[in-house]
């Protein structure tokens, strides 16, 4: 497969399981604010991986034009 479009479909993947993570973090805010840290820096990292991504796929189009 093309490496644009797998780092399309990594990218999909980690945006679905960085929303989950900040639900969690919002769900947990009330009862547990540990589990609500935890999951917030979870995501944040995977946000800094999608960030990566985005750089990387900037990259590859702006080579193809």
């Amino acid at each position: 497969m093309e490496k644009s479009i797998l780092i399309k479909h990594q990218k999909n993947a980690l945006k679905r399981r960085y929303k989950e993570l900040i639900e969690q973090a919002y769900n947990f805010r009330q009862t547990d604010s540990a589990l609500s840290d935890i999951s917030e820096y979870r995501a944040i990292k995977l946000l800094h991986k999608i960030n990566k991504l985005n750089y990387l796929s900037r990259d590859s189009v702006q080579l193809v034009s």
